[in-house]
Order: structure tokens, then sequence, then C-alpha cells
């Protein structure tokens, strides 16, 4: 089992940038498919993006391409969210993921692919 944190949520204005963090615990982060992704009250939770193991492959929602970047550090065993032109809309719990048990496929997007989940960090993005 791996324990992830994430952290940087906030209040921002519409707009504004936030950068997720969520550090990994354990030696063999750089073997995880890493995954984000939000809950907004009353809506099940949702992709937001997603990263291969060496970083070289990304996938986006569309609602986020071209605003969202995902990136990883395999030596600090972190994974990034740069979030930024903020709209009310991307007001939710953020949560990374860890696949554990990534193939050769591109990154999943089903919540059922992954099997670590972090506690979240609440991200409120005012009009």
């Amino acid at each position: 089992q791996v324990q992830l944190v994430e952290s940087g949520g906030g209040l921002v204005q519409a707009g504004g940038s936030l950068r997720l963090s969520c550090a990994a615990s354990g030696r063999t982060f750089s073997s995880y498919v890493m995954g984000w992704f939000r809950q907004a009250p009353g809506k099940e939770r949702e992709f937001v993006a997603a990263i291969s193991r060496s970083g070289g492959v990304t996938r986006y929602t569309d609602s986020v391409k071209g605003r969202f970047t995902i990136s990883r550090d395999n030596a600090k065993n972190t994974v990034y969210l740069q979030m930024n032109s903020l709209k009310p809309e991307d007001t939710a719990v953020y949560y990374c993921a860890a696949d554990r048990f990534a193939s050769g496929r591109p990154p999943p997007a089903v919540p059922s692919e992954y099997d670590d989940w972090g506690q979240g960090t609440q991200v409120t993005v005012s009009s």
C-alpha cells in the first residue's frame, strides 16, 4: 500500500492559479501511474489528469486541457498538478491516486483502476 498526501489547495479568485502536490511513500514510486481526480459536492468523483511512470505520457479531461498540467518528480516521490486560469466550476476536493499495477496501456481515467488514494485537498474558486 502507498500513502499519498496532497497539499496546495486553497481559495483563489477566478483566473488565478494553484499548484497541488502529492507526496508518496515507498521506494517504487517510479513504477506507479499517477492520477488526479476531483469531487464536487453532490457529484461523482471525476478524472482530471494522469501521468505515466516516466512522465512521458499525460492525459487530461477535456475541461482542463490547456489550463492544467500534470508532472512528476520521481526523485522526490511527488506528482504535481499546476492549475491555471481557474474557474468556479473547478471547485472541488482534489485527490491524487496511484495505479500500482500499471501495464503499458495509456494512463487510466477510471477511478477503479487506481489502488491507493490520498485524503484530498480542497480547491475553491470564487467568481
